[in-house]
């Protein structure tokens, strides 16, 4: 059994989702032990029980210690993941986006078509939001041979949450390395504004001020406004950078009293620091690419804007279970895995 410290580097709760995904795909079974050790509320949240509770169903595995507050985990599979259809609901505003992550490479490496619904938070802080999983991650993964399909059915924000995704998942992906060092040209910048049940000038204003924040760049800009209803109540930016060969992502969630062209700037500065920095995709989707880059068949270079501690310790977790070389080069800003 491979064991875990989840106190180590970031230490979040990353760790223990990068645990049961692996541990679900190469049948190694894993105990993680001082879960979240170090954050000021330790142990598992209900987004990390909904993570495991799901990883879990795909494979039969056997559990202990998968309950709120828990800080101990053991998670022995019985089985090879299986395809099929899916539902799951983390509860309230807890982020659907963080177990989508968990179980989309699983059922993209089983064989057969999957389809998968998530109930929950698809925009709330410290998580990817629902137009980052559908334009940024997913594209990724359809480069490196996984087809999956995000869509966005209603939003939801904190804290009530009532928002959905329903993901559509071919199987039988055999994904193959990437080398994403030089991006090359500037494609494109995407996005949404989004108004859920409030006036129409929320998100007219955000769209009005991050395209003209971007019209120094030489570049089709699509944002569009968009007024939606939900059970909760919120707004934000999402803004997509394509490149020839790389793909970053941006937003920023609006909150009481920040006037919606504040809110705009907030999602566009970094956007406008990454394009600046050369890299090919951004510091979050590199976190996200090394599972199914350490999984892929050849070698894989890619770089970005910024190592983490958040990929530092990924990449520590990654190597528990995948026998690969995986380098970091902080001086240059990428990722190299070669081949085991």
């Amino acid at each position: 059994m491979i064991t875990l410290d989840g106190s180590q580097g970031e230490g979040g709760g990353q760790i223990v989702r990068t645990a049961v995904t692996l541990s679900a795909i190469t049948g190694q079974p894993v105990e993680v032990t001082r879960i979240r050790g170090g954050r000021e509320t330790p142990g598992l949240r209900p987004q990390h029980v909904t993570a495991i509770q799901a990883v879990g169903s795909l494979c039969d595995a056997e559990m202990r210690g998968v309950e709120v507050g828990s800080q101990e985990l053991t998670f022995v599979p019985r089985r090879p993941v299986r395809a099929g259809e899916y539902e799951w609901g983390v509860g309230t505003a807890g982020s659907a986006c963080l177990v989508a992550q968990a179980v989309i490479l699983p059922l993209a490496l089983a064989e057969g078509e999957s389809q998968v619904r998530l109930y929950g938070g698809t925009h709330v802080p410290n998580s990817p939001p629902g137009h980052y999983l559908r334009d940024v991650y997913t594209p990724m993964l359809l480069w490196m041979g996984l087809d999956v399909e995000v869509y966005m059915d209603s939003y939801g924000f904190i804290p009530e949450g009532g928002g959905m995704l329903t993901i559509y998942i071919k199987g039988g992906a055999r994904p193959h390395g990437m080398r994403l060092v030089e991006r090359g040209a500037l494609e494109r910048i995407f996005g949404t504004a989004v108004g859920c049940n409030l006036p129409s000038h929320i998100p007219q204003r955000m769209a009005n001020r991050a395209i003209n924040l971007l019209g120094s760049i030489d570049v089709p800009v699509d944002i569009r406004p968009m007024l939606t209803r939900s059970v909760s109540t919120g707004a934000g930016i999402f803004l997509t950078v394509e490149y020839e060969n790389g793909r970053a992502g941006f937003g920023m969630l609006g909150r009481r009293g920040m006037p919606s062209e504040e809110v705009a700037e907030r999602a566009v500065t970094p956007l406008l620091m990454f394009h600046d920095s050369g890299a090919a995709v951004d510091e979050r989707l590199m976190d996200q690419l090394v599972l199914p880059l350490a999984l892929a068949q050849g070698p894989s270079t890619v770089s970005t804007n910024a190592i983490t501690e958040h990929l530092r310790t990924n990449v520590e977790v990654v190597r528990a279970f995948v026998n690969r070389p995986i380098a970091i080069d902080e001086a240059q800003r990428t990722v190299t895995i070669e081949d085991s």
